[in-house]
């Protein structure tokens, strides 16, 4: 389903410096002595390490080996070596001057095949992540899915099969007493419209299941694992602060026709209400797109009361705004997207369209929901073609693009949206899920084949804008 509204692109225009850096109006204070900075990882993307210590295999790994699957070639078995250098990437966090680091679990370096023993190596190298962390006086943040499924439940079934409501259950059950006398900060699932819409539905990310027929069981059993998972940490942490991360685009139609208005909001239902309103007690959003109303065939008694869940805040994920209108080509959506290339806006190299506005607007479009207590920006980046010069690496774009986004938060912030952190995508290059290494979206550049890290002027950008 979202595959549809992602082009790619390889060309974008030069800034210069002086505009990127001098003209910005908002300082680190203005956003307020409670406000979270940080940065967002995910176990797969970084760790590498695929067959150590127990680990067993995911989707991603199976799905990286087929042929055509990810640009390049590439896959993640090293990827930045995260699981060897943890400590020296953790002292970055530190140096750019983030306070909050997010990382996700990897289900199968828990439990080799998603369910089964518990695999005590994994449970060690995640401790001692969290304890370095602390020690660094850096609050850890905990994603408990990430994308990467065990290949050992995929087998059966995986998101398709009601039985993942179990599995997630008891994955979360252990990760929460392991890890929960320390972390208080958990995010359930990360973008789970991708995981099915990419996944399950038209396969350009893993497993690369290909089916409309996927759709909307997967769908259900993401939003009922996303209260599952609220209602473990909430048993099993104290003081625990929850909430789950949604990828969000603002949405506009491309005329004021009325197809094209439909249009526009059957892509709203999809991108940003699908999984929010459920968990809001509002079920699922059927009255901007009819199809969604066929989900109560894999609904059993009581599942409307289950999806129910009582965040302390959403995490909400946005790169860009989208432009879509009505297409016959398109069946069950009856939509397109009109790529950002075409309706000459700036574009990062991911083709992405780079709009504060629709930050500010996707915000403000959250905060009218009377259960949403407090939202979080739990994920924001740019791709750009990055080029060591040296030993340094000139990102002018990133920058610009950082502060733009920045500028529209605090305008929503200071217009009564209860936002209350934000996490920057990302830490360091890695890899970037099918497009391999291709799309560098890291604050710090890494050379994948000497693992050397160098921090990019967008980085050092951020290190002086938290400096105490």
């Amino acid at each position: 389903m979202e595959g549809f509204f992602l082009q790619y692109v390889t060309n974008f225009p030069a800034f210069n410096v002086e505009s990127v850096t001098g003209d910005i109006h908002f300082s680190k204070e203005d956003f307020g002595d409670d406000f979270s900075w940080g940065v967002a990882t995910a176990a797969y993307q970084i760790e590498g390490a695929v067959d150590k210590d127990g680990r067993g295999p995911c989707v991603w790994d199976k799905f990286a080996r087929l042929k055509g699957k990810i640009k390049n070639g590439d896959n993640a078995s090293i990827s930045c070596d995260f699981y060897h250098h943890y400590e020296s990437d953790i002292e970055l966090v530190r140096t750019l001057g983030f306070k909050e680091f997010r990382f996700s679990i990897s289900w199968s370096r828990i439990l080799s095949q998603g369910f089964g023993e518990v695999n005590e190596a994994g449970i060690a190298f995640y401790n001692k992540l969290i304890d370095k962390c602390l020690s660094l006086d850096i609050v850890p943040w905990i994603t408990l899915y990430h994308w990467d499924l065990p290949q050992g439940l995929e087998d059966l079934g995986g998101w398709k099969n009601r039985k993942i409501l179990e599995w997630f259950e008891s994955y979360a059950t252990i990760c929460a007493k392991a890890f929960g006398d320390r972390v208080k900060k958990w995010i359930i699932l990360n973008e789970p419209m991708a995981v099915a819409g990419l996944g399950y539905t038209t396969g350009l990310h893993a497993p690369g299941r290909k089916s409309i027929g996927n759709f909307l069981p997967v769908v259900h059993h993401l939003a009922m694992c996303q209260a599952i998972g609220g209602e473990v940490i909430r048993r099993n942490v104290a003081d625990a602060y929850i909430g789950t991360a949604i990828s969000c685009s603002y949405v506009h139609a491309a005329s004021a026709d009325l197809k094209d208005v439909r249009a526009a909001k059957r892509a709203d239902a999809l991108m940003n209400r699908l999984f929010v309103e459920p968990a809001l007690g509002l079920g699922y959003p059927a009255d901007a797109f009819s199809f969604l109303g066929n989900i109560k065939k894999y609904m059993h008694a009581g599942d409307a009361e289950r999806l129910r869940f009582d965040f302390d805040f959403i995490g909400i994920q946005n790169y860009f705004s989208v432009v879509v209108k009505h297409s016959y080509l398109a069946p069950v959506v009856w939509l397109k997207e009109v790529p950002a290339k075409l309706r000459n806006v700036p574009i990062t190299a991911m083709g992405w369209e780079v709009s504060g506005d629709g930050m500010y607007d996707i915000l403000k479009q959250f905060d009218a929901y009377e259960g949403i207590r407090e939202i979080i920006v739990s994920e924001n980046g740019a791709a750009y073609q990055d080029n060591v010069e040296g030993n340094a690496v000139h990102d002018f774009e990133r920058t610009s693009f950082y502060q733009e986004y920045l500028n529209a938060i605090l305008k929503a912030k200071n217009e009564g949206v209860n936002v209350k952190g934000y996490l920057a995508w990302t830490l360091m290059d890695n890899f970037e899920w099918a497009e391999g290494y291709a799309a560098r979206f890291g604050l710090v550049y890494v050379d994948f084949q000497s693992q050397k890290r160098i921090i990019k002027d967008s980085g050092k950008w951020f290190s002086s804008f938290l400096k105490d």
